[in-house]
């Protein structure tokens, strides 16, 4: 880095400057109010809050502290509602009545149908196990639930 021992050690010396305390200062500040909010806020947001409660600065600001901070916001996802209780299809009548314990393979097969979240959009996916080996017997995958699908 081409520079000399004794210039290191009277830079780590140094005070801190007024700037880099004040920094600091907000830091904390920025901090309390991001973990008060859930972790959903950001830069526009706290900037907000803190102008609110008399803290003077700028959003670039708050932004870069924030970027330092390693702190981002994350925004919980609307829940969608994927069943339909109101339907007119026929409800097939429950065999089992939650036993669960098969002695034969191929005797009892279940199935079910979740939805993953990809870059794509929403994947749908059915699955048929084997109670007796707990095995994958067959899976399908759509974008969309069909008819097909179930």
């Amino acid at each position: 880095m081409k520079v000399s021992r004794s210039s290191y050690y009277t830079w780590k010396k140094r005070p801190k400057s007024r700037g880099k305390i004040e920094s600091e200062k907000l830091l904390i500040e920025i901090k309390r109010l991001f973990i008060e909010h859930k972790q959903t806020y950001g830069s526009p947001r706290i900037y907000d809050a803190l102008n609110k409660s008399g803290i003077a600065c700028s959003e670039n600001r708050v932004a870069k502290l924030m970027r330092l901070g390693e702190l981002a916001a994350v925004q919980r996802r609307k829940f969608r509602i994927t069943t339909n209780l109101n339907h007119k299809y026929p409800v097939a009548p429950n065999l089992l009545r939650r036993n669960f314990i098969v002695d034969k393979p191929n005797k009892v097969w279940v199935s079910d149908i979740t939805y993953i979240w990809t870059l794509e959009g929403w994947l749908y996916l059915a699955s048929v196990l084997d109670l007796c080996s707990r095995g994958v017997v067959g899976t399908a995958m759509d974008d969309r639930i069909t008819d097909e699908l179930t």
